[in-house]
């Protein structure tokens, strides 16, 4: 019994990693404000993204946060994600951004760290980050291999907002020998701020391997310290809902995703202001 739930969990993993049960970038690191607006998320300038969108990082708040996130996926500790990284803003060069994470179980597991850069120049906020991706697979052995990203935003008219975002540009495959690629992508949305307290995401992300994907989120603030989230996204069909609070120095999130097939994903997350008095 105990062979089969472990075949069984390894299967489901490399079905993420393929696409095949879900967008094979499915399990990367997010955040839970992120994940709460079905990942509509290339705008947001919070210190989640160094792993969302290095570019959007340049108009981040001028502190240094750290932060922290765990989703538990489907209930099995086996698809577990767990990620950490930091914000340090520098007057000169800009806002740099570090992030690590770890993907998986003892039978398949993944991890990444990576170290970004953005800055404002003019109307845009441009960023890059590098990364090393390392593959674990038992009795195939571990593979590591550098994946570089970009990524850009600007803010077209006052309240409307685009971005856009590229993955593994430089096409890294999992292993030399292997004919199997880490994931290329390539993000694009817009962003409508009517006012403080509403926002509206409009995003499509491309895979070369899959199908677009269509991604809708809203945001909705309560008293600046209380946010309600729900979202959706297309192929597959996913929906997306959750909550935010700030006090003081934190910023805490929690969201719930559904899979139309495979069921329930727990996000949970959190940001530190290391500069406020």
């Amino acid at each position: 019994m105990e062979k089969w739930v472990l075949s069984a969990v390894l299967l489901l993993s490399f079905q993420i990693w393929h696409g095949k049960a879900q967008n094979s970038m499915d399990h990367f690191p997010k955040g839970a404000r992120s994940v709460g607006m079905g990942n509509a998320s290339l705008t947001l300038n919070d210190p989640w993204a160094v792993f969302n969108n290095i570019g959007a990082l340049a108009n981040a708040p001028d502190e240094i946060a750290a932060f922290a996130g765990y989703d538990h996926r489907l209930g099995l500790s086996e698809l577990t994600t767990l990620a950490a990284g930091m914000v340090l803003p520098s007057e000169k060069l800009g806002n740099f951004g570090f992030g690590l994470s770890s993907y998986g179980g003892a039978l398949f597991n993944q991890q990444q760290i990576g170290i970004g850069l953005a800055n404002q120049l003019g109307l845009a906020s441009l960023g890059i980050k590098l990364s090393y991706f390392q593959t674990n697979i038992e009795g195939f052995g571990r593979t590591g291999r550098p994946v570089i990203e970009f990524g850009g935003t600007a803010e077209i008219i006052p309240g409307l907002f685009f971005g856009a975002h590229m993955y593994n540009i430089t096409r890294s495959a999992i292993s030399k020998s292997s004919g199997d690629f880490l994931p290329t992508s390539l993000k694009a949305g817009i962003s409508y701020r009517p006012s403080q307290n509403l926002m509206i995401n409009l995003e499509t992300e491309k895979e070369l391997r899959s199908p677009a994907q269509f991604k809708a989120g809203l945001a909705y603030n309560f008293e600046e310290k209380f946010w309600a989230r729900t979202g959706i996204n297309t192929q597959p069909n996913n929906l997306f809902f959750g909550i935010g609070f700030r006090p003081r120095r934190y910023q805490i999130d929690y969201a719930l995703s559904r899979h139309y097939l495979l069921g329930f994903t727990h996000h949970f997350s959190v940001n530190y202001n290391l500069s406020a008095p």
